[in-house]
Order: structure tokens, then C-alpha cells, then sequence
């Protein structure tokens, strides 16, 4: 049976996030953002994408990849804010507790600041 967004079951994670651009209000369109899960080898890909018109980027990654354990998203933001923005690129490691749980980790952005925080 499909999930909410219509994704089959077996491929829906339950992560997402929200990019808002802080100065002008609206959300941080066409931003490029990788999800990585870190395992004994290090860090890996398991989901990239880019947000969309509202800013949002919902992941579908596999359940077998989506457990308990360290991730990672990184937001590649130079595109969007310029090449004179202060923080080109930016990180944020969390910790995935109870993988059935969702996790909102949306980021509040302007040129030379953010702001990150566990969402719901």
C-alpha cells in the first residue's frame, strides 16, 4: 500500500527538510542538498536531491538504509546565496534514535548565518 506522498512503503524514510531564506522571507528554491549515512567505513551517499518550489525536500531512501545511527545533511548553498556568501556549504549531523519516527531538520539561512533545529 503506498504511503502518503504515493511512494511505495519499502522506499519511504521518514526525513525531510525546509530550507527558508531568512533575509527575504521565501524558501530557498533549486538548493542541492546529500544525505549520508555514517557506517564502519565512514560516511556514504544514501539520498541527494534538490528542494523544490516551496523550499522542501522529502528523501525516499530504501528502509534497509534508513536505521538507527549518524547521518548527515549537507546543503550546498554557494548557488544559491552567491559567491560571496560567507558559509558556502553547510553541514548538519544528527542522530536517527527511533528509525519509525519522522525527522524534520529544517534550515533557517541568510549570507552569513544559520539556524537548524529538530523539526516536526
Amino acid at each position: 500500500m503506498p504511503s502518503d506522498d504515493g511512494t511505495e512503503p519499502e522506499f519511504h524514510a521518514k526525513i525531510s527538510t525546509h530550507i527558508l531564506d531568512t533575509i527575504s522571507g521565501e524558501p530557498a528554491r533549486d538548493v542541492y542538498v546529500r544525505l549520508e549515512r555514517r557506517d564502519a567505513q565512514g560516511w556514504g551517499t544514501i539520498a541527494e536531491g534538490r528542494t523544490d518550489d516551496d523550499g522542501r525536500l522529502r528523501y525516499r531512501v530504501p528502509l534497509h538504509e534508513w536505521q538507527a545511527g549518524g547521518y548527515r545533511l549537507s546543503f550546498y548553498v554557494e548557488p544559491y546565496l552567491g559567491a560571496d556568501c560567507f558559509f558556502p556549504e553547510i553541514t548538519v549531523a544528527f542522530h536517527v534514535r527511533d528509525p519509525e519516527r519522522h525527522y524534520h531538520v529544517p534550515l533557517l539561512l541568510s549570507r552569513y548565518g544559520y539556524t537548524t533545529y529538530r523539526g516536526s
